[in-house]
């Protein structure tokens, strides 16, 4: 294996890497600027046909990262699979899906098709039936596919592991194998991961040829994100999560645990307290986790406590503070933790609770970052002046009926706006899934939206509406 430690290289210009003139011209329209420090480090070697193994997280570019390579090795008048892109999660499948469509407007009639659970397999096969060629989708659902008979992979010649280290955790990496057992050994295979695990390099060891190696040195721009830590007994951990809260008062936190039964102990507490706190885990089903992201995404909770396992992959802007309410053992995971906050020129607040126990945990992130970090009394927090509980801006809204009722994000807002007259400054994000519709609203106007969606129409349909 080739490794290549690369620094963050200066904004490269993707002119240098010979694409074709249609494909630049679409990156442009697309806002591609220059490169990513990660898009600079592995597109040259991608597109030269190696394997590569490439230490990325969410946001850093990765999906143009492997979707132009792979692009430039399709046949677009071959209707058969060429490209195989396997993620971790329905919502990252989708995620990507997108990005691939939106890269591909250049080429002529390129089709993406993507297959995860939680959704019929009939309307799947029926599309496959049409031949596609990228297909971007979970282990379980490719295996199902290949099992009936509706998926042939003989004709792949890229294969993409996004979040590798992530689908490992997930316990995928059975179904990983038996994926990769039906495709050629002659492809080639880009392998993305936030972090570099034994299971990922036996993964990379069993079936990859010679990949090359690329991990940035590049950190998180930690000038924006102010850390503290404290010091805290087992027992005064939940509570401090509270006070926290309550004297920073930030309009978004991410809370991490390590376990899901702390999970669910500190979301009791906080909203025992009177706040909108929300968990996210393993134990949830696909629809709970997607009610649970919409809300978070459009602010209408103010505290999400996950796993690291369940908020990989999350893409979450303006987010104000991350707590760690345990200490990760792993020094590399404390980093993306945090990296989470402190965005897109923002400041955040990375807040960590240690017990005793946790000493040798912190004396490994003070290591890894190369200094000491500041220690604060938990006696310093007193609530703010405003005793009111921190509450989100916004609530949301749902609507029984999504795309298979073809309704668009503009069909509601016109609703809401022209026929019920809710102002449009006051209405966020609008998501339309399959079955459902999710609108955030500014919680003075909740109430007003709710019974106009319950006596009105949009698209000239009654509508059933609820606040979640």
């Amino acid at each position: 294996m080739t490794k290549t430690d690369a620094s963050p290289p200066t904004a490269a210009s993707f002119v240098s890497l010979g694409l074709p003139e249609a494909a630049l011209t679409n990156l442009t329209q697309l806002g591609y600027t220059s490169m990513t420090p990660i898009q600079a480090a592995s597109l040259p070697l991608a597109l030269a046909g190696h394997d590569l193994i490439a230490q990325a997280k969410t946001g850093s570019g990765k999906t143009a990262a492997f979707t132009l390579p792979l692009l430039a090795r399709l046949a677009p008048r071959s209707f058969a699979v060429q490209a195989l892109v396997l993620c971790p999660t329905r919502e990252l499948a989708e995620q990507v899906t997108q990005e691939i469509r939106r890269l591909a407007r250049a080429e002529d009639n390129i089709k993406a098709l993507t297959l995860c659970g939680g959704v019929a397999l009939r309307g799947q096969i029926a599309s496959l039936a049409h031949g596609a060629h990228i297909v971007v989708g979970t282990p379980g659902r490719i295996l199902d596919h290949l099992a009936r008979e509706t998926l042939a992979l003989d004709a792949v010649n890229t294969l993409v592991l996004d979040e590798a280290d992530r689908m490992l955790d997930m316990g995928f990496a059975d179904d990983i194998a038996k994926v990769i057992a039906r495709c050629p050994k002659t492809r080639q295979t880009l392998l993305f991961s936030a972090t570099y695990p034994d299971g990922v390099a036996q993964l990379a060891k069993r079936f990859m040829r010679e990949p090359k190696d690329v991990k940035l040195t590049e950190r998180h721009d930690d000038s924006q994100i102010r850390q503290r830590f404290y010091e805290v007994e087992d027992s005064q951990r939940l509570h401090a999560v509270g006070l926290l809260l309550d004297h920073f008062r930030p309009v978004s936190t991410l809370a991490f645990c390590n376990t899901k039964q702390q999970c669910r102990d500190l979301v009791g507490v906080l909203q025992a307290q009177g706040l909108v706190a929300l968990e996210l885990h393993g134990d949830l089903d696909q629809r709970e986790r997607d009610q649970v992201l919409v809300q978070f995404a459009n602010r209408s909770a103010s505290v999400l406590v996950a796993t690291d396992v369940a908020a990989r992959g999350l893409d979450i802007t303006q987010l104000a503070a991350v707590i760690n309410v345990d200490i990760t053992p792993d020094p590399e995971v404390h980093i993306h933790r945090i990296g989470r906050t402190g965005r897109a020129g923002e400041q955040g607040w990375a807040f960590s609770l240690a017990s005793m126990d946790e000493m040798g945990r912190v004396g490994r992130i003070d290591e890894m970052q190369g200094r000491p970090n500041p220690w604060h009394p938990l006696s310093e927090l007193t609530p703010a002046a405003d005793t009111e509980p921190l509450r989100p801006p916004m609530v949301t809204l749902q609507i029984l009926g999504g795309r298979k009722e073809k309704i668009r994000p503009g069909d509601l807002l016109g609703a809401l706006t022209k026929d019920m007259g809710i102002e449009g400054a006051r209405i966020g994000k609008i998501n339309v899934n399959e079955f459902s519709t999710y609108v955030a609203v500014e919680r003075s106007v909740a109430d007003q939206a709710l019974r106009a969606l319950n006596s009105g129409k949009v698209k000239g349909k009654s509508v059933k509406a609820r606040r979640l």
